[in-house]
């Protein structure tokens, strides 16, 4: 187990004990352990037992807790909560508004232990009376329950992408002289995956007698197509044709229903050997999965080639992370040597600020401590250099969290919205564009704070953002966190008729975070993002260029 597996499960015995309505000095001694080991700049696996009780924050009874985990992998008393707990009021930890005290009222006072009597309760109006709601807090949880039910049976991209990757790598090498190839909403790179799609010539039998097994169930076998539910979660539906048939139903399968009815609409059916064939065929360049969603890129294929688009070895610098001066777990050192051996060039640090003192967000004099730290590190490690940023909170009015004689100590200021999330447009927009118009400003920080199938974004207006943005020099981030990816990928090309330059960040927090920048590329690529439109491709001369001229525009050298 490593620390965040550790501290994971303090953290939900802490909610759940405060669920049970547990004495919530020991139920914050727990979480108080959960902080202090993810915080941990070593894994607490590595420790001898004694050096585990000299961790500020971890006592003897949560030093011996620690211990019998990293024996048997369990935390024992969190098994007996876990088991006392009703299915239903686990799911309402899920709910937006709902912290473990509230969810305590509801299951013990009001004996609401599913999230269908705590629809019913709100839609009669009977949680709003309770004391710690109120009439907003009944509608946000009404809502959250909706949006979660749309969620169902969705899933993130990353979530099933290495599910997705090893059967299709199996039955490649079950079927060898067949052809096997994924399609659909994963072949497309969306974001959010309903089913996973194959085309494919193994046959119908050969399918079945392959995949059927306690945990897979054949759910529809009819007209070439299979379906099945893998340990009823996501569909597996598969498309049986021939080898004629292979391309054009791998093409027909990997585009959105708007660009298959214009294609349907002026290309004949054609049987090929591969898809370059159907779209050379048609005098068109070869248009890839990711890109046929608009019915408008076929006009753009007899032009465009798509060979300038992003791609992850283009990325050159790492912007927006967190150290451990926040809440990241790793030194500021840690994460420019893994860097350094991974091939990048920059490093932009961008802790928070603080505002989020639940984040241990920067004070002036620890910013002023972390610049001289970063100044030495820098002479240690050239040529690669670090870069002093912040992620600076935007607040309620839309002012930044510094004043501007702190924030002109930064190289780069990113700018993010983090708290009172809950706004109308009106709210939203005040708070985006008082820090846009800020002049110090370098990059608008995942713009509208959604969390994909968890949280809805608050509502904003994208084309008066990305005007602001490209009349103020501020770049807008593609977050590339995978439940984020923020600014969708949808507003890309018109962030590109502004002349807007974006920048594909993963917001890491730990370096195998690093590796997020995969899933912001994945998005970027939709829009189509050119690599010489994505800020971190630029190589550390060009970044720091950039800097310069940037500030120069905005008058603040």
């Amino acid at each position: 187990m490593d620390n965040y597996d550790i501290a994971e499960q303090f953290s939900l015995l802490s909610k759940l004990m405060d669920i049970h309505g547990e004495n919530s000095f020991k139920s914050k001694s727990y979480s108080s352990a959960a902080f202090a080991i993810e915080k941990l700049p070593q894994q607490i696996a590595a420790l001898p037992p004694e050096k585990i009780f000299q961790i500020r924050g971890i006592g003897e009874s949560v030093g011996k807790k620690v211990i019998g985990m990293l024996q048997t992998g369990e935390l024992d008393v969190l098994r007996e909560y876990l088991g006392n707990t009703p299915s239903g009021v686990l799911e309402m930890m899920n709910i937006k508004g709902l912290g473990p005290k509230k969810i305590n009222v509801l299951w013990k006072d009001m004996k609401i232990d599913s999230i269908e009597e705590l629809r019913k309760a709100c839609e009669e109006n009977r949680v709003a009376d309770k004391k710690g709601f109120g009439e907003k807090t009944q509608q946000n949880i009404l809502n959250s329950i909706r949006f979660q039910q749309q969620s169902a049976g969705k899933y993130l991209y990353k979530k099933v992408e290495a599910f997705a990757d090893a059967i299709t790598t199996k039955l490649k090498e079950k079927f060898p002289d067949q052809k096997i190839e994924i399609t659909g909403e994963f072949r497309r790179q969306l974001e959010i995956i309903e089913s996973l799609e194959w085309v494919t010539t193994v046959s119908t039998d050969d399918l079945k007698n392959y995949l059927l097994n306690d945990q897979v169930h054949l759910v529809a076998d009819r007209d070439g197509m299979l379906v099945f539910s893998a340990e009823d979660t996501i569909f597996l539906r598969f498309h049986v044709v021939t080898k004629t048939e292979f391309y054009k139903k791998l093409l027909e399968t990997s585009c959105s229903e708007e660009f298959l009815n214009e294609w349907n609409t002026n290309v004949k059916p054609y049987d090929s050997t591969s898809e370059e064939e159907i779209f050379s065929s048609i005098k068109v360049n070869y248009i890839p999965a990711f890109l046929r969603e608009s019915k408008a890129i076929l006009a753009k294929a007899k032009e465009s080639d798509f060979k300038d688009i992003v791609q992850t070895s283009d990325i050159k610098g790492l912007i927006h992370s967190h150290s451990n001066w926040s809440d990241g777990s790793y030194t500021i050192e840690e994460m420019a040597n893994e860097l350094i051996t991974l091939g990048f060039e920059y490093l932009v640090i961008s802790d928070h600020s603080k505002a989020a003192y639940y984040a241990n967000g920067l004070t002036e004099q620890r910013i002023r401590e972390q610049h001289r730290y970063i100044d030495d590190l820098n002479k240690k490690l050239a040529p690669f250099k670090i870069f002093k940023s912040i992620e600076c909170d935007i607040l309620t009015d839309g002012s930044l969290d510094y004043e501007n004689k702190i924030l002109s100590t930064f190289d780069l200021v990113i700018t993010s919205i983090h708290s009172n999330l809950d706004m109308d447009e009106e709210k939203a927009m005040k708070r985006l564009i008082g820090a846009i118009t800020n002049p110090y400003t370098t990059i608008l920080g995942h713009m509208t704070g959604r969390l994909l199938l968890r949280r809805k974004g608050y509502p904003v207006d994208h084309k008066t953002i990305i005007d602001a943005c490209a009349d103020h020099h501020v770049v807008i981030e593609i977050n590339a966190s995978p439940s984020r990816l923020d600014m969708d990928w949808r507003w890309i090309d018109y962030a590109m008729e502004k002349g807007l330059t974006l920048s594909i960040n993963p917001d890491a927090h730990t370096t195998e975070e690093f590796h997020n920048i995969k899933y912001g590329v994945l998005v970027a690529q939709k829009g189509p993002l050119p690599k010489n439109k994505n800020l971190s491709s630029y190589s550390l001369k060009e970044f720091e260029e950039y800097l310069q001229r940037i500030k120069s525009l905005k008058g603040i050298n």
